[in-house]
């Protein structure tokens, strides 16, 4: 049996979204391959999304950006952590390498500390983004002089990629093994039965309301059920319990429901343009009301994505705040679905890896 190092940042779900959407396509194509996955996005998510085939190592492999919410960071805490964090302890390495020395490749999604055991196993590793924390970094230099130092690190581990496969939508082309259309989980239940389970019958609006799973506040939401009574609203990660008000329904983060089975279930998306949620609704062809981080290099790419490729409105972030951006819900519903014709994204990296791995894959589309 072959086994894969999969190293994922834990900032937000949108990094372990991806890496799940990438083992279930390998797992496709070969059901043998077992993950070894390190990351501290909580193991539940993985076992949603693959249902097992995988050994679970919590670690620190990565800080990102220490969030406020869902739309904004702290910048103080983020340079902090990296002082304390960085660079990377190499015991602790040579101790982690001794619990995955028979992972014939790792993959990295961008969690540099991935790279650094490929090195210490001596085996090929594979960076996977559609951005790295360097160029990420590079946006705070001027007010966080700080961050330079953590820049120069992180740039040096991620050039030791052997392997480097950009995914749509990217931030910063560069040269590299494979660009891929946008990576996406894949639905595993049929509409029908997902508004049959949420009580929504099948001519009745849905919205979905996501922050990429980081519990937020909806203060709003009185102005959904009072205004728009004959829209059904789901709000992932929206309570601790299960609970519905009326006409809207509010979800645990960990809930009954598959978090892509939710996008193709309903017929419009309201949330933060983080990665996971622009590519999960591209792959359904929904239109998307989307709330940009101002502050946040990538969004950027993000908008410039839906704008050009997705039908979409932009709800700026003090609109979705106040509620205001409910005026916008009958324009939202309104715009068409798209049907998709094209490359799995998914499935070009798994292709990729599988040919890395037994060299009896075909080529990547």
């Amino acid at each position: 049996m072959s086994r894969i190092a999969y190293f994922i940042s834990p900032h937000g779900f949108g990094h372990a979204a991806r890496a799940a959407a990438i083992m279930s396509a390998i797992r496709e194509l070969d059901n043998g391959i077992r993950f070894d996955i390190v990351t501290q996005v909580p193991a539940w998510f993985f076992e949603d999304s693959l249902g097992g085939g995988f050994d679970y190592h919590d670690v620190c492999t990565d800080l990102g950006l220490v969030q406020h919410s869902a739309l904004s960071a702290d910048l103080d805490a983020s340079l902090r952590r990296l002082d304390a964090f960085l660079p990377f302890d190499m015991a602790e390495l040579t101790g982690l390498a001794r619990r995955l020395d028979t992972c014939q490749l790792v993959l990295c999604d961008i969690a540099p500390m991935g790279l650094a055991l490929a090195q210490q196993l001596g085996v090929p590793s594979v960076l996977v983004e559609n951005f790295t924390w360097d160029w990420i970094y590079r946006a705070y230099v001027d007010a966080y002089p700080g961050f330079s130092r953590h820049i120069d690190y992180f740039a040096s581990w991620f050039a030791t990629a052997d392997y480097h496969i950009q995914t749509e939508p990217v931030c910063n082309s560069l040269l590299c093994d494979l660009t891929t259309r946008p990576v996406s989980r894949q639905p595993a239940t049929p509409p029908k039965h997902i508004r049959e389970q949420l009580s929504v019958p099948a001519d009745t609006p849905m919205i979905l309301l996501t922050m990429g799973g980081i519990p937020e506040s909806y203060p709003f939401v009185q102005q959904l059920t009072e205004r728009f009574p004959e829209i059904a609203f789901v709000i992932p990660s929206g309570a601790k319990e299960p609970q519905c008000l009326g006409n809207v329904q509010l979800l645990p983060p960990r809930s009954a429901f598959f978090h892509p089975d939710l996008v193709h279930a309903c017929d419009a998306v309201v949330g933060k343009a983080g990665y996971s949620t622009v590519s999960e609704v591209y792959a359904a062809g929904m239109p998307l009301g989307y709330i940009l981080r101002e502050s946040f290099r990538e969004s950027e790419a993000l908008a410039a994505f839906i704008r050009q490729q997705m039908h979409g409105i932009e709800v700026p972030e003090p609109a979705f705040q106040s509620g205001g951006w409910c005026d916008l819900i009958p324009e939202l519903l309104r715009l068409p679905k798209v049907q998709r014709q094209e490359p799995d994204g998914a499935g070009q990296v798994a292709r990729f890896v599988c040919q890395l791995v037994y060299g009896k894959a075909s080529a990547p589309a």
